[in-house]
């Protein structure tokens, strides 16, 4: 879906009312999470979709830093996010158009953002703490919520080729939850399926959460 964040830019570039269209992709991820964790960033993200397509042929895959995934520096994001959104409002004013390029604005310098990370560390660098995704992380279920898509890893895995740690954009490490029943519910897996996909022994599924 990452020709969509493309056009997006193009079109309200010169549309300016149409970049209010970016709140579905603020408002998405959070009303999804309720009841699907990060699933959206994994299956709808224009953006997310545009750094596993594009900038992953070019980054060169390093370990995401770990204070970027830190409660407290999220924090910060989300706060600083929200307080350019309020400088933003006040200079474009609230009109549609203000609004609109407003919305404009932001998206073009995080997407910047999440690339020039992209090509120091990793394509998902950016998510590890992106405003939305740190919100769906927090409202998602903490439990086994009926429905609830998550990875299950047998106790036949051996943890010697780790592949699913490797193919995982979030850089997480879905198999040090084998045999566990509970299976793998990080916070900020997106249901991508990547690591399912990669797995040689195929010790690995998709589950939901009976409840």
């Amino acid at each position: 879906m990452f020709w969509i964040l493309l056009i997006y830019l193009v079109v309200a570039y010169f549309v300016p009312e149409l970049g209010v269209i970016a709140i579905i992709c603020m408002l998405g991820p959070v009303a999804m999470a309720v009841k699907k964790g990060r699933y959206w960033c994994g299956h709808y993200c224009p953006r997310g979709s545009f750094y596993d397509r594009v900038v992953s042929r070019f980054s060169p895959h390093k370990p995401i830093p770990q204070f970027v995934r830190s409660k407290g520096f999220r924090i910060f994001m989300l706060c600083f996010i929200f307080a350019m959104f309020g400088v933003q409002f006040y200079m474009n004013g609230v009109t549609l158009a203000g609004v609109g390029r407003t919305f404009w604005n932001l998206i073009l310098v995080t997407t910047i953002v999440g690339v020039v990370l992209g090509f120091i560390y990793a394509p998902r660098t950016w998510c590890s703490f992106c405003p939305m995704g740190t919100l769906s992380a927090w409202v998602a279920p903490k439990g086994h919520k009926k429905g609830f898509p998550y990875v299950w890893v047998s106790s036949a895995c051996q943890m010697k080729c780790k592949r699913c740690a490797k193919v995982c954009p979030m850089q997480l490490t879905p198999n040090e939850s084998r045999g566990d029943e509970n299976g793998y519910l990080h916070p900020d897996c997106i249901k991508c399926g990547n690591c399912i996909n990669a797995c040689p022994t195929k010790v690995m599924e998709k589950r939901k959460c009976q409840g």
